[in-house]
């Protein structure tokens, strides 16, 4: 099934890149394989580029990992050549990813209290460096 899986994705990921900017296409890329990782780890994923209703701030993926609803960022960069991925989180990346976790369990009725944010980040390369970050943020 990973043959067909990485064919799939370099379609979409050809497709993707004549319609949007060379940067969203780089991040969808790296949406694709931390959702496909996430999920080897056992992870439930529920929602990809969820936005707030005011239609700012968006996860990029949302999922249970047992009883923990997760929150995760991923970042993608084509190289560590200008530093590792993780820097590119900062403040207002961490508040607007804060405030969108509070609309989407208040609208879920869920306890906040089982809310976790990880970090992912993928470095693209054959193969692609992903590493995960659990609890990278407090919430």
């Amino acid at each position: 099934l990973g043959p067909l899986w990485r064919t799939s994705d370099r379609l979409r990921n050809g497709f993707l890149r004549s319609r949007v900017t060379p940067n969203a296409a780089t991040g969808r890329e790296g949406e694709d394989l931390a959702h496909r990782y996430l999920r080897k780890k056992g992870f439930r994923i529920v929602a990809r580029n969820w936005r707030r209703q005011s239609g700012a701030g968006e996860v990029d993926l949302i999922g249970w990992d047992g009883e923990d609803l997760v929150f995760v960022e991923v970042k993608t960069r084509h190289s560590s050549e200008f530093g590792p991925p993780e820097r590119a989180i900062n403040v207002d990346k961490e508040d607007a990813l804060l405030w969108s976790a509070h609309e989407y369990t208040r609208r879920a009725w869920i306890d906040w209290a089982k809310v976790r944010f990880d970090l992912v980040t993928v470095v693209l390369g054959n193969p692609p460096e992903i590493v995960h970050y659990e609890r990278a943020m407090k919430g």
